[in-house]
C-alpha cells in the first residue's frame, strides 16, 4: 500500500479492529445464507449482488482502518452500500476517485505588495546608501570582502549590512514550546540575549550568543492580572520592565546574581487600570507607557515618580514609543486607529495637542516602530497591514475623520475571533492617506 505501518503503540488497536470487523463480515455472511430457498431467481441475483457488496465494504473498511480514513474517499465508497439504488459491478469514475490519492491543497500564496510608491520615496535611497548597494560596489562579492578583512582585520559596517542584507536564514527550527501563549518576544544586548514573556506568569532570558539558544534564566512575575502584556529591556542590557493588568509597572535586573523585583507606581483613575505598552527612552532615564484609560504616561527612573500624564487617544492605547535619541518626540498608536506624534518641547499637560495625526488604517493599531532618524516610523493594524509614514507629512482632517469612521464599523474582536476574510482580503486605502 506504499506505506509500512509500525506494530507498536496503535498497531495493536488497529489489529483489534481488523478483528472486529472480520467478526462483522462473517455475522453478515451467515445471516445472508439464511435467506428462504422460496425467493426467485431474481432474488438469488440480488442476493449474491448483496453478498459481493458487504466482502467489498469489509474489505474497504480494513483498508481505512490500515492507512486512515482520511486517505479515502469513504464518502464514495459508503454509496456502494446496498442503501444505494445502484448495483452495478461496473468501476466507475466515481469509483476510481475513491481509492486515489488526494493531496491537502496547497495554501493560498500572498500577494506580493506594491511597493513602487516606496521605490519612489527617500527611504529607498536612504536605505541603499546605508546598505552600499547604490553604488557598483553594492554588488555581493564575499570573496573579495573575505581578502578586505584580512588585510583591515575585520569587516566594514557597511559590508556587514551588504551580507546580512542578502543571506537570509530559511531553515527555521523549534527552539522552545510552550503550553501557554507567548505574547512578548524580544531580543536585547545586541541579540546577545532573547527574552519571552507568555501567559503563565514567567519571563524565560535565552543566551543567544555564538548561535547559541539555552535558557540562562527564569524569572515568575509579580501582581500579573491575566498575562504579561508588554516588556521593554533598557538599552544598556541591565533591566527589563513588564506591564499587566496593574497599576504599577515592575522592573527586574537581567542576568544579574539577585533577582530584585521594584514596583514602579502609576497615578491613574479610579479605574481597572493597565499598561498596554512601554518603551525605554535611549538615555534609559523615562519610561514612556500607553494605557487603557487614553493617556500616555512619562515615568522618571531616577526620581523614582511618574511625571507626566497626556490625554492622548478616545480609545485604548496599544502602541508607544521614542522617535528618536533626544526623547523630546513621542508617537502613539491606539484602537482609535490613529497614530499621533507628539513634542515634549511645545506640549501642554492641561492641553495636549499632537503635532500631527497619521490616519489611513481602517483598524486599530497594536505596534508602532521608529527608523530612528526622526523622520520616518511604521505601524501595524488590526486591519493586517503594515504602513510606512513619512512624519514630515500628516493627514489632513478629513482623512482623521474618514479613518475614525472606518474603524467605528469594525465588527470583530481578535481576542476570540479569528481575522474575518474580508479585514484579511481587503486593499481599499483611505482618499489622503499619506
Amino acid at each position: 500500500m506504499g506505506q509500512r505501518m509500525s506494530l507498536s503503540g496503535d498497531a495493536e488497536d488497529a489489529r483489534e479492529a481488523v478483528d472486529n470487523l472480520v467478526n462483522d463480515d462473517a455475522n453478515d455472511r451467515e445471516r445472508t445464507a439464511n435467506i428462504p430457498s422460496v425467493l426467485d431467481s431474481s432474488d438469488n441475483s440480488d442476493d449474491e449482488t448483496l453478498r459481493s457488496s458487504l466482502e467489498d465494504r469489509t474489505f474497504q473498511n480494513i483498508l481505512a482502518v490500515l492507512v486512515g480514513r482520511q486517505s479515502l474517499g469513504l464518502s464514495a465508497v459508503s454509496g456502494r452500500y446496498p442503501h444505494d439504488e445502484t448495483t452495478s459491478d461496473s468501476d466507475s469514475e466515481a469509483d476510481g476517485q475513491s481509492w486515489r490519492y488526494q493531496p491537502q491543497p496547497a495554501p493560498p500564496q500572498p500577494r506580493p505588495p506594491d511597493t513602487s510608491k516606496i521605490e519612489l520615496a527617500e527611504i529607498t535611497a536612504l536605505t541603499k546608501r546605508s546598505l552600499g548597494s547604490d553604488t557598483k560596489r553594492g554588488q555581493l562579492n564575499l570573496p573579495g570582502m573575505i581578502a578586505a578583512r584580512s588585510l583591515s582585520g575585520h569587516f566594514t559596517v557597511r559590508d556587514k549590512r551588504l551580507i546580512c542584507s542578502q543571506i537570509l536564514p530559511h531553515n527555521p527550527k523549534k527552539v522552545a514550546q510552550y503550553k501557554n501563549k507567548v505574547f512578548c518576544g524580544t531580543h536585547a544586548r545586541d541579540g546577545d540575549i532573547f527574552m519571552t514573556a507568555s501567559q503563565d506568569c514567567k519571563l524565560r532570558i535565552y543566551d543567544t550568543s555564538r548561535q547559541n539558544f539555552k535558557l540562562k534564566q527564569t524569572i515568575e512575575a509579580r501582581d500579573v492580572g491575566w498575562s504579561i502584556l508588554d516588556v521593554a529591556v533598557s538599552p544598556d542590557g541591565e533591566h527589563l520592565v513588564y506591564s499587566s493588568w496593574s497599576d504599577s509597572l515592575h522592573q527586574v535586573s537581567l542576568l544579574g546574581s539577585e533577582e530584585k523585583h521594584v514596583a514602579l507606581p502609576f497615578c491613574p483613575d479610579d479605574r481597572q487600570f493597565c499598561i498596554f505598552s512601554v518603551s525605554f527612552s535611549c538615555d534609559s532615564r523615562e519610561l514612556l507607557g500607553g494605557a487603557n484609560d487614553g493617556y500616555l504616561y512619562l515615568y522618571d527612573r531616577e526620581a523614582n515618580k511618574q511625571s507626566s500624564r497626556i490625554e492622548a487617544h478616545e480609545d485604548d492605547v496599544n502602541a508607544v514609543c521614542f522617535v528618536d535619541e533626544t526623547t523630546h518626540v513621542l508617537a502613539s498608536g491606539g484602537d482609535d486607529g490613529l497614530c499621533k506624534v507628539w513634542d515634549r518641547r511645545s506640549l501642554r499637560e492641561d492641553d495636549p495637542r499632537p503635532v500631527g495625526i497619521l490616519a489611513g488604517h481602517v483598524d486599530g493599531i497594536t505596534y508602532v516602530d521608529p527608523r530612528g532618524d526622526g523622520r520616518h516610523l511604521i505601524t501595524n493594524s488590526k486591519d493586517q497591514s503594515i504602513k510606512l509614514w513619512d512624519i514630515r507629512k500628516f493627514s489632513n482632517s478629513d482623512t482623521i475623520e474618514m479613518s475614525k469612521q472606518a474603524v467605528s464599523n469594525q465588527r470583530w474582536d481578535y481576542r476570540w475571533q479569528r481575522v474575518p476574510k474580508h479585514v484579511g482580503n481587503s486593499r481599499t486605502r483611505l482618499e489622503g492617506d499619506t
